[in-house]
């Protein structure tokens, strides 16, 4: 007798169906296992015997053969611990097949028979609404996760004979439920506000600009004056997440294994600050199976890079690609993942190796060939990429003590979300929703200037130094300002604005 029971697994971020097929036949004991199954799942039959033994259930003394099918892509992990008892359950009868495909089923076996929770578990229950199954079968510390997603039944189990009997219909077990809307707006609160930096308004205003065109930022100024305090704050000002959004990173960090179980869903925007130390592997994604890197942890977010020129230079080049595609796509042998990475870049680096070379109170130690060794390390394709550089100078004295505090993050998101609501009714039959998004095409058609602000850009090119690639940053960047005042039209002042931030551009020594 065959007996199939549906489960699931994860491929880059989102689940596939995985048909868990069972075969008793006659013939010497054994318990083997098919369809290209990992470590994890090959020593789950051990487990399963256990778990079905302390359960009170008899174990089959025939062959047992269990096919993951499809067969030709590689099963990981002990979410098929559940489906596979389940199925050798049925079987031998003491389950009625009439309803194990109604559900999806996934989670690990303990040897006394309780099921422990999985990673992914989101991933499979937006799986069962699109297979319009009933609903979805999980450990009880994974309901929460699961309750995310509306319109499929979530029944929370502890042991294996509460499977067995809620299947048997001889056990009623309420399906979860939960106030999703007001789960969300509990989980949006950032630790962080703006109102506490003290000074730098013209690095907060740089901020601002890029929070509302979503412009790739870098800082640059001497050891403590603030940039990784400024960084941190971000994500307060950045416009609220929608739900959406909120359930496409919740499903990241639960295939990842980095959602807390108490949590149900992320309602603020992530902020990811990986050391200069990491690998391409850790950054983009990757290994010998594919798993999502810091910079799709940051989807929806920011990736925060201090001290930029410290990482190595294949891992910042690896960028360039997820930074312009919006995702990165890692291929293997027998796998190919695409993991979403759209994120917003807020890099910091010291003008020299010593850090203090544009510093007032402290003398750099550096030669000018260490300060441009040092600079260069940061190749221009990189660059290329940033559209804000803005200097951050050691704060003063009088700033630090003074008792008057800035603008909340609730006052700048105001303004932000009014400038992305214009962005967004530009650009609501294009693909892209904010200024930092335009082409080449889009500029011209959306970035044109008078002839004060054209002469402003000549000025700028040939009396500081800026380079070329800086003309269609300073007209983006303006456009953002132009939004953030609510002007339709781009003046002169917002284009003089915009030139300040290309900082780089000119010839610092």
């Amino acid at each position: 007798m065959i007996v199939k029971v549906i489960s699931s697994a994860v491929v880059g971020v989102d689940s596939y169906p995985v048909d868990v097929e069972v075969d008793i036949s006659p013939g010497l004991p054994q318990f083997l296992t098919v369809g290209l199954p990992d470590v994890a799942v090959k020593e789950s039959k051990d487990r399963i015997k256990a778990a079905i033994k302390n359960s009170g259930y008899k174990f089959p003394g025939n062959h047992v053969t269990v096919n993951l099918a499809p067969a030709d892509i590689k099963k990981e992990g002990t979410g098929f611990d559940l489906p596979i008892a389940v199925g050798i359950l049925t079987g031998e009868g003491c389950i009625e097949l009439k309803d194990t495909l109604d559900y999806i089923l996934i989670g690990e076996l303990s040897l006394d028979g309780s099921i422990k929770g999985v990673d992914g578990v989101l991933s499979a229950a937006l799986l069962a609404k699109e297979m319009g199954k009933r609903g979805i079968i999980v450990a009880r510390e994974n309901a929460n996760e699961a309750a995310m997603v509306e319109a499929v039944e979530v029944i929370p189990v502890d042991t294996l004979s509460d499977v067995v009997e809620f299947l048997n219909g001889r056990k009623k077990i309420i399906p979860l439920t939960l106030d999703i809307a007001d789960l969300f707006n509990k989980s949006c609160n950032y630790p962080f506000d703006f109102s506490e930096i003290r000074g730098q308004e013209h690095a907060k205003r740089a901020l601002e600009v890029a929070a509302a065109g979503g412009h790739n930022i870098i800082m640059i100024g001497p050891p403590g004056s603030g940039k990784t305090m400024l960084a941190q704050r971000l994500p307060s000002i950045l416009p609220g997440l929608s739900f959406p959004e909120a359930i496409d990173i919740t499903k990241i960090f639960s295939v990842t294994g980095l959602l807390n179980k108490r949590e149900t869903i992320l309602g603020t925007r992530p902020f990811r600050a990986p050391h200069h130390t990491i690998s391409d592997a850790g950054l983009v994604g990757g290994g010998h199976t594919p798993r999502p890197g810091e910079i799709s942890l940051a989807h929806n977010g920011v990736l925060f890079l201090d001290e930029l020129p410290e990482f190595k230079r294949n891992v910042l080049e690896a960028l360039r690609q997820p930074l312009e595609d919006g995702h990165v796509t890692i291929t293997r042998s027998s796998i190919t993942a695409t993991y979403p990475a759209r994120f917003m870049l807020v890099a910091a680096m010291n003008p020299c190796p010593c850090g203090y070379y544009t510093d007032q109170t402290r003398a750099c130690r550096c030669t000018t060939q260490q300060i441009r060794q040092y600079q260069a390390r940061i190749s221009g394709p990189l660059l290329d990429r940033i559209d804000i550089h803005i200097d951050v100078p050691s704060v003063r004295y009088k700033d630090l003590t003074g008792r008057s505090s800035g603008e909340s993050s609730g006052v700048i998101k105001e303004r932000i979300e009014r400038a992305r609501s214009m962005q967004k009714g530009r650009f609501a039959d294009r693909s892209m929703q904010f200024n930092a998004r335009m082409s080449d095409k889009e500029i011209k058609l959306y970035c044109t200037v008078d002839e004060e602000s054209q002469k402003l850009i000549e000025m700028a090119i040939e009396k500081l130094g800026l380079s070329a690639r800086a003309y269609t940053k300073v007209l983006k960047i303006a456009r953002t300002i132009a939004d953030l005042e609510e002007d339709e039209k781009i003046r002169g002042s917002h284009v003089a604005e915009a030139i300040q931030y290309r900082s780089l551009d000119r010839k610092m020594i």
